[in-house]
This record gives C-alpha cells, sequence and structure tokens, in this order.
C-alpha cells in the first residue's frame, strides 16, 4: 500500500517538472528592457528581482515579470547600493 503512494506522488511530481523547466527557458529568450522614466508598465505579477550590489551608488538590477496579457517581461533599471553607511 505505501509503495504504491509513494509511486503515485512520484508520477504526479515527474509531470510537473516540464512546466517549471519551460517557465526558465521562456525567461532565457526573454529580451532584456531599460527602464526609462518614459516606459508604461504593465505588471499583474512579480516573478523575480535581482539581489542589489554592496557597492555605494546606483547600481544596475533587474526584475521579471509577467503582464496582464500573460507574456513575460525582464526590465532592467537603477538602484542605489546597500553598501553606502553614515558612519
Amino acid at each position: 500500500m505505501k509503495l504504491s503512494k509513494f509511486a503515485l506522488v512520484l508520477i504526479l511530481a515527474s509531470l510537473g517538472a516540464p512546466a517549471f523547466a519551460d517557465d526558465s527557458s521562456a525567461t532565457a529568450n526573454t529580451p532584456v528592457e531599460t527602464y526609462t522614466y518614459d516606459t508604461h508598465l504593465d505588471i499583474k505579477r512579480v516573478i523575480s528581482v535581482s539581489n542589489v550590489g554592496d557597492e555605494c551608488g546606483p547600481v544596475p538590477a533587474q526584475m521579471t515579470y509577467e503582464d496582464s496579457r500573460g507574456q513575460q517581461h525582464v526590465l532592467q533599471y537603477q538602484v542605489m547600493g546597500s553598501g553606502c553607511s553614515n558612519s
């Protein structure tokens, strides 16, 4: 009985694996857009945001998001690094 439940779970888990593989390949093929003040943003869901470096000053960051039509975008923009201190 336990073996059949384990086999069923294993089969169900393997069916979902291709869905995750397709998502990562879609991100790799998505062109990177550079943010400007004129950029119209249609963000329905944020998928990922890159880590900010330990530098003092502006550093590039990227956000991967899905728009209201379900299309994936990668947006590059500038943020202040987290390495500045007031000491």
